[in-house]
């Protein structure tokens, strides 16, 4: 009788052991997979993303750059990109995006103004103002998606 008792509570030990054990190691197997999944959407992003500077001017204080998406994905938004440039005092940093004080950038996106997503093969005018008309010089422009896709261009004026 002693041998049945002992094997009923070696057998409760075990599922109840192995309840634990599945309580345990679920949650964490499909916490990894949402990870996975989320992690092998954002490379695909990235993989499809794609920009190139193609031309760069200005006019008077104003340095308007011309970025084409070459990628197979929509970019955007735009407003969250970053743009560096030495433009403003010899030293490549970051502009603020909008605002009152200069320097600062705006964008409009080629045949859709008002539109905050760039579509394939779509063109953003990004202008970037200045506090004065830059000198004559060479300087550099990059710019930095929100997904970390860059391009940087070397331009004289």
């Amino acid at each position: 009788m002693d041998k049945a008792v002992v094997t009923i509570f070696l057998l409760i030990a075990g599922i109840v052991c192995s309840l634990v054990v599945f309580n345990a190691v679920y949650p964490a197997i499909n916490r990894s997979s949402a990870a996975i999944s989320t992690m092998a959407a954002s490379v695909d992003d990235r993989i499809k993303s794609n920009i190139e500077i193609i031309q760069t001017t200005n006019d008077g204080s104003n340095i308007h750059i011309w970025v084409k998406n070459v990628g197979d994905s929509r970019i955007g938004p735009i407003e969250n990109s970053d743009v560096f440039s030495d433009v403003e005092d010899g030293n490549l940093s970051r502009i603020t995006y909008g605002g009152e004080a200069t320097p600062y950038w705006g964008y409009a996106i080629e045949g859709n103004p008002g539109e905050t997503m760039c579509g394939v093969h779509e063109t953003i005018k990004i202008t970037i103002y200045c506090t004065n008309p830059p000198a004559s010089g060479t300087y550099i422009v990059k710019i930095v998606l929100p997904n970390g896709i860059s391009d940087e261009h070397q331009f004289s004026l």
